[in-house]
């Protein structure tokens, strides 16, 4: 019997063919890639920010107003903090000592200006203001760091110095190794596919296809750094979505390819040399029956591979809608990974089947009991899972518990969201041994919570050197309650501008402090304003960061409407069917809630926040909107990956039961396997991952895989595609001829 072919010729099994027919072809140009994108990055080097300053916001004038009258104040200020042990830093020797390490920072180029150092009232404890005469993106971290050698040259066994501020920040990020957390991601989960595969080659096909994927994204991340604004998150973000997505990816084309090899070679009359055949006809009908196998598997699971990574490529890309410089590169590097993981699963992985063939199942692992489950496994149709086979069947009998059960879970999940507070972590969640964190704490305790959140009153004077007016402003703003102090105004050179510096009572992070914000821009500033003829711009961190998560709240809508609106056509075109996106959409929403409802639990309510080593305050601001984004494109996956099985099965019986069935059983196996080795890698991101927002992200996309695999993909869907039954096939006429037809299944 001759071994059967796909039946099509598309472009999947077109590229296919082309790269198992030249391996070496195939991997010599991958590894060129890698070579030539990890020489061009770091030939160009990486270009990082770490400021939420938006064009067109109030606090942004404040900076462009300091920008034209008072250029040496608009470069980002450092504090160097002196604390005397066992005296006070009034005594002679420690204010020699302290005298001189300011003298030294003064001498590096890039500082401008260096204070006179202000004491607390007991003495002990001192701060002085660097100012630096760039902002943060534009210095280097090697230069920075001069300053801080320079300040710390004055410690001693009587005088403690920290180093605070945004440029400390920078320091101790770009002091973190990076290699470490995507290492171990990588060890997990090869070990979550040996458990798998059953096999250590079957474990590494996946693993290797990834790798190649991850250091080509790595190496152009630098490069989209001169482009566009890239976070210094960037690359671990994308390190994150690539290693699970990657992985992923080629577990559906393998998991495919075995169960196609089996389902051909029951097919087809075996040769054997023993009966007599010769050992070249054996050898031809092996690789005829492996090319078969694989180019089915690459018309099938390929399509839904590269679907999968078109809608993901979607959600991330629709992040640029928003217009926020800040994220254009985080989401170009996240796109660019799921990129290059979905061409590496369409012509690498091919190429290294090829080579292998069934022979990737060598090396297999003891596993008891695997004649039992092979037993099982004949009584099924190919590719089903008995114990998935029997879950399915069991939803589909009862599927209204199902479906309460699920919807309980994933809305009490998303309650905490509801009071989600949004903002930028500071220096006060820091780990308590770095500088930064100490440097936070001592002042204060020294100064008051406030000091670590000042605001910066621009004031543009309606006549020049008019200190009148902008006495005037000092004098509204500090009679507010929670104000601390405000600082004397300080004119610029040319005399049209003066600024003034106010302390609140509360800290950075605190809900009075933001309160405190909206107070003296709505109702404190605006009759003093109208008094004087003065224009006022409140600026400063807590400022840009309150902002910064306004500009977002305003886009969101839009941003949201896109991504769900791009997918849901997508989908409908793949389907023909109306049900079906919006049956996605709607469960995507839910994973996406319950997620971030997991997300306000932990970093902002505490909840296992000690055993997680994280410290509690706002949410990143724009946490929730790459979270959006990340998750609802890797929701698509499974969704792709389910409902294409279920829609296969559609097609060809009718039966709409049965059809959701087979779905489950054959993809069942395959979504957890897959869901579990994102969540092991999320997880490491999630627990051992340097920055904060690294941690957010990897707890949040680590619960929400867990949901939708579990709770959505293998209940809620199930039990409501059997509630629906065959209406969600429907799809009118009218819309079928004008929707353009995209084929997931082959033709």
């Amino acid at each position: 019997m001759s071994t059967p072919t796909p039946r099509s010729d598309s472009h999947f099994v077109r590229v296919a063919r082309w790269c198992t027919r030249h391996r070496r072809l195939t991997l010599a140009g991958w590894v060129l890639l890698v070579v030539v994108a990890s020489v061009l990055g770091s030939k160009v080097g990486t270009r990082e920010i770490d400021d939420f300053r938006l064009p067109g916001t109030e606090s942004q004038r404040a900076y462009d107003l300091l920008a034209e009258h008072s250029p040496t104040q608009n470069g980002v200020t450092d504090q160097l903090v002196y604390v005397a042990r066992g005296g006070t830093l009034k005594e002679r020797a420690l204010r020699t000592r302290t005298e001189r390490s300011l003298e030294q920072v003064r001498k590096v180029p890039i500082v401008v200006d260096v204070s006179k150092t202000q004491l607390a009232p007991d003495g002990r404890i001192g701060v002085a203001s660097v100012t630096y005469t760039d902002d943060i993106d534009e210095l280097e971290p090697d230069v920075l760091k001069r300053v801080q050698e320079a300040a710390f040259a004055a410690r001693s066994s009587g005088l403690q110095v920290e180093h605070g501020g945004q440029g400390a920040q920078f320091i101790r990020f770009s002091e973190q190794e990076g290699g470490p957390t995507e290492i171990i991601g990588l060890l997990a989960a090869f070990v979550v596919l040996m458990i798998t595969f059953g096999s250590l080659i079957a474990a590494g096909v996946p693993l290797l296809t990834a790798i190649f994927a991850l250091l080509t994204t790595l190496g152009l991340v630098p490069v989209i750094s001169q482009i566009v604004d890239t976070p210094d998150f960037a690359a671990q973000l994308a390190a994150l979505i690539g290693i699970g997505v990657g992985i992923d990816y080629a577990l559906i084309v393998v998991t495919r390819y075995r169960a196609e090899h089996d389902r051909l070679a029951a097919r087809t009359d075996l040769l054997d040399e023993e009966a007599g055949a010769s050992a070249d006809d054996v050898r031809e009908q092996r690789r005829a029956l492996r090319e078969a196998a694989l180019l089915t598997a690459m018309d099938t699971a390929g399509r839904t591979v590269f679907f999968a990574g078109l809608t993901v490529m979607i959600a991330l890309l629709g992040l640029l809608l928003l217009g926020l410089a800040f994220m254009q590169g985080a989401a170009i590097a996240a796109a660019l990974a799921v990129l290059f993981t979905m061409l590496a699963a369409l012509t690498l992985l091919p190429a290294i089947l090829s080579r292998f063939g069934r022979g990737i199942d060598r090396l297999r692992l003891p596993a008891p009991g695997r004649k039992r489950r092979a037993e099982a496994m004949a009584a099924l149709d190919p590719g089903e899972s008995p114990v998935w086979a029997r879950w399915s069947e069991a939803v589909q009998r009862r599927p209204w518990p199902a479906l309460v059960v699920a919807l309980l879970i994933l809305l009490g999940l998303a309650v905490p969201a509801l009071h989600m507070r949004l903002g930028t972590a500071d220096a006060g969640i820091d780990p308590p041994d770095t500088t930064t964190r100490k440097a936070y704490d001592i002042v204060a305790t020294g100064f008051g919570a406030g000091t670590n959140g000042s605001f910066l009153l621009a004031v543009q004077l309606p006549t020049k050197g008019d200190v009148g007016a902008a006495r005037s402003v000092a004098q509204a703003v500090s009679d507010d309650p929670d104000v601390a102090r405000v600082a004397p105004p300080q004119l610029s050179k040319d005399g049209e501008l003066a600024t003034v510096v106010l302390f609140p009572k509360s800290g950075p992070q605190d809900m009075e402090t933001a309160r405190l914000l909206g107070r003296l821009r709505d109702e404190q500033l605006p009759p003093v304003e109208q008094a004087t003829g003065a224009q006022v711009a409140v600026g400063g961190q807590v400022a840009s960061q309150e902002d910064f998560t306004s500009v977002i709240a305003d886009k969101l809508p839009l941003f949201v409407g896109m991504v769900v609106l791009l997918s849901a056509l997508l989908l409908m075109a793949v389907f023909r069917s109306v049900f079906i996106p919006i049956k996605a959409a709607v469960m995507n929403l839910l994973s996406i809630g319950a997620a971030l409802g997991f997300v306000t639990l932990v970093f902002q309510d505490g909840f296992l926040a000690d055993a997680l080593s994280v410290g509690t305050g706002p949410v990143e601001s724009f946490v929730p909107v790459m979270l959006f984004a990340i998750v609802f494109g890797l929701s698509m996956d499974y969704e792709m990956f389910l409902v294409s099985r279920v829609h296969e099965e559609w097609l060809r019986t009718g039966d709409a039961s049965r059809a959701v069935r087979n779905g489950v059983a054959t993809t069942g196996r395959v979504i957890t396997a897959a869901a579990s080795i994102m969540i092991v890698v999320f997880l490491v991101f999630g627990l051992l991952g340097g920055e904060r927002v690294i941690k957010e992200f990897g707890l949040g996309l680590a619960m929400a895989v867990l949901l939708d695999a579990l709770i959505i993909r293998c209940l809620l869907v199930p039990a409501l595609m059997q509630v629906v039954g065959p209406r969600a096939w429907w799809f009118p006429s009218w819309l079928d001829r004008r929707m353009p037809r995209v084929a997931i299944e082959r033709e």
